[in-house]
């Protein structure tokens, strides 16, 4: 008796599809963690770019720099600058996820490299891409955000990127501003975030249900961008400091990353390297948690429903 041998079943995607699902999820998550989470962005770069304590605009907490807002600039000011995020965040978390797990890939290909190293230079590697594209949005953004005029007083994003554009070119003074600290944030950020998350998930035994599971990678995720945001932050502040005004009108003050931080430590101390801390980690803390878990849970659904 002769056996039948059933065919192979095919696979339900192929390659470039995968990987356009997977650059599809990363803007989901994107999206979905600037539109809950901006205002604490926000909030982070004010104080970071306020200086010692002669600054008339100083907020001496978060309570206060919320209620100075809400009462001189209105509601509608905890959303100033959101619109270069979500222009730019589908694409920038796209490429940050998309672009680490290509890394992976080409990194796993090295068989001496232990599987943990592999994850934390895939995560420095995809943050020193997304932060090439990332930064003129950084800038524009910065700018915006800077700016203490009421909401419905302040230009538009496009005439924001226009009046960068004209009056400083897209070089190191203009769209590229605050290139290396950049840099500095998303490379660091990234590879502790990564890195922290895909080996502790992989270490810690998954939960017997449905939602102790997605509490369990919640709780990872938020501990990994609560870390790299402690880690990062001197990086941060340089940029808001390269980016945002500069303390004499015409005058530049801060011009690179490491000099920018030398001169914020000798002038002002260490804490001042870490402003802006609490509303980071407030938003990139659950922030952290919501994009890993949207961009997994996104990509499941596409595959099984495209």
């Amino acid at each position: 008796m002769t056996s039948v041998v059933e065919p192979a079943m095919a696979p339900k995607h192929n390659q470039m599809k995968l990987h356009t699902m997977q650059f599809a999820a990363g803007g989901c998550a994107g999206f979905v963690e600037v539109s809950l989470m901006h205002p604490l962005d926000l909030i982070k770069t004010r104080f970071q770019i306020q200086r010692g304590p002669d600054d008339p605009h100083r907020y001496t907490s978060l309570a206060d720099c919320f209620k100075k807002m809400y009462r001189n600039e209105g509601a509608l000011s905890f959303y100033k600058g959101i619109l270069p995020p979500l222009m730019a965040e589908t694409p920038k978390r796209a490429v940050k996820f998309f672009t680490f797990e290509r890394y992976k890939e080409a990194f796993s290909s090295f068989k001496a490299l232990p599987e943990s190293s592999i994850l934390f230079m895939s995560g420095l590697c995809s943050g020193l891409t997304e932060a090439v594209i990332i930064n003129p949005f950084e800038v524009v953004k910065v700018k915006l955000q800077a700016d203490r005029h009421a909401f419905k007083e302040q230009g538009s994003t496009l005439a924001t990127a226009r009046e960068i554009i004209k009056n400083d070119g897209f070089g190191r003074r203009g769209m590229n501003k605050g290139l290396t600290s950049t840099l500095g944030r998303h490379g660091v950020f990234n590879m502790i975030y990564f890195g922290f998350y895909h080996n502790v998930r992989d270490l810690l035994p998954q939960a017997e249900t449905h939602g102790l599971e997605i509490a369990r990678k919640l709780l990872i995720g938020f501990v990994s961008g609560t870390i790299a945001s402690c880690v990062n932050i001197p990086f941060d502040v340089a940029k808001s400091r390269i980016q945002g005004p500069q303390p004499v009108p015409g005058q530049i003050k801060y011009r690179t990353c490491l000099a920018t931080i030398a001169t914020v430590y000798r002038e002002e101390g260490y804490l001042a390297l870490y402003k802006g801390l609490l509303p980071k980690i407030l938003r990139l803390g659950p922030g952290g948690a919501i994009m890993l878990l949207v961009n997994e849970y996104a990509f499941e659904w596409m595959k099984e429903n495209l």
